[in-house]
């Protein structure tokens, strides 16, 4: 254990890493994959059920939790990690996507964003300042920048004025976060899909001076192959030494191939999101349990998978019960989704620890090429 925090590489792979970012809480192994805790928990799944896939961190959402329960009254319950019962790492986003995706409830200055309430109307002010003092009373381990994030397809002077804006308040949230030993603050690079404000977003930020740096403005319109095209230059202009976070990304092939290029940790709400709608991912792909073909089918989701939905329960049953809408259907898929992201992560970090990532990433694509196994 440590009372700050760091990061050390132990291998790379071509542009792959892999390392251990140091906290008071705890390691974190990279690459990493980063469950989703919205409002304080991971839907369908009890905290020490999470750790057991595999999971070193969670993240949290700064703009829910402060409109419900509030983050005063967190503070006041022992903060963040005591009140859902998690003692490890949080990293808590800023805000600023969720504030985005408000459209028009939601007016944008140089201040910050005032925006109205998805729960009840009320107004609040979300700016670098409150951010960082919601974030420091929540108790994060990772605390993000606050920055504006527009959606994609945009044009390039929207992109680059709301780079430079995204940049001003990194200063202002690093003056405002302050020395707080034990915890950190990253910088959020933007700049859509250009490379000429890539690197100016990226040269502001390292400037500033952050203990990690986010890629973000991506995975939010732009399709794999034009993130991926970010991807290939994007981490480069980020500090070696520092870990590099790409923000709500994705798929198990967009994991990989960010990975490949370079990131060391992501997060996205896919694995706990589809669990609940029916659909489990497996290493020959997505398969959907609604589906009839699965009604009389004794086999597991995936005959190699050791997670508790496949060592237990068959297709057949978990067909039905998500089909008569019981609660144990999105908590067994879930579970085994996020047991299989976190399967993918170890999968990679070995790989790139022992120099045939390569391979790795062949055996992947050929896997899910392959498709699911057809019934019996």
């Amino acid at each position: 254990m440590t009372d700050r925090f760091a990061f050390t590489l132990s291998a790379t792979d071509g542009a792959a890493r892999t390392g251990t970012i140091h906290t008071p809480r705890g390691e974190i192994r990279t690459p990493a994959f980063m469950p989703v805790g919205t409002a304080a928990t991971v839907k369908a799944m009890l905290p020490e059920s999470v750790r057991q896939t595999g999971a070193d961190i969670l993240l949290g959402n700064t703009y829910h939790l402060m409109l419900r329960p509030g983050a005063e009254r967190i503070a006041r319950l022992g903060g963040l990690h005591r009140f859902m019962n998690w003692d490890r790492p949080i990293l808590t986003d800023s805000g600023g996507f969720q504030v985005m995706s408000l459209a028009g409830l939601r007016k944008l200055t140089e201040e910050g964003v005032t925006f109205a309430s998805h729960i009840d109307g009320s107004r609040h002010l979300l700016s670098p300042e409150t951010s960082m003092e919601i974030q420091r009373l929540l108790g994060s381990d990772i605390v993000m920048c606050f920055d504006e994030c527009p959606a994609l397809p945009a044009d390039e002077a929207t992109v680059a004025q709301s780079m430079r804006l995204s940049m001003r308040w990194a200063q202002r949230s690093r003056d405002a976060f302050g020395d707080r030993p034990g915890h950190a603050l990253f910088g959020i690079m933007q700049g859509g899909v250009t490379r000429e404000l890539r690197e100016e977003s990226a040269q502001a930020l390292t400037s500033i001076g952050f203990d990690g740096y986010a890629i973000g403005g991506l995975a939010v319109g732009e399709g794999q192959e034009a993130m991926f095209g970010v991807l290939d230059y994007a981490p480069g202009f980020l500090p070696a030494d520092k870990p590099r976070y790409l923000m709500g990304v994705g798929k198990p092939d967009d994991i990989v191939g960010a990975v490949v290029r370079g990131v060391d940790m992501m997060d996205c709400v896919l694995p706990s999101r589809s669990g609940r709608t029916g659909q489990a991912w497996t290493r020959r792909g997505q398969l959907n349990i609604k589906n009839a073909r699965h009604a009389d089918d004794p086999r597991p989701l995936d005959e190699h998978c050791t997670c508790p939905a496949c060592r237990g329960y068959s297709r057949a049953y978990l067909h039905h019960v998500f089909r008569a809408q019981e609660m144990i259907s999105g908590m067994l898929l879930t579970w085994h989704n996020l047991h299989y992201y976190q399967e993918l992560m170890a999968g990679l970090r070995g790989a790139i620890a022992q120099g045939r990532l390569d391979d790795f990433v062949a055996d992947f694509h050929a896997q899910r090429a392959g498709g699911d196994i057809p019934p019996l």
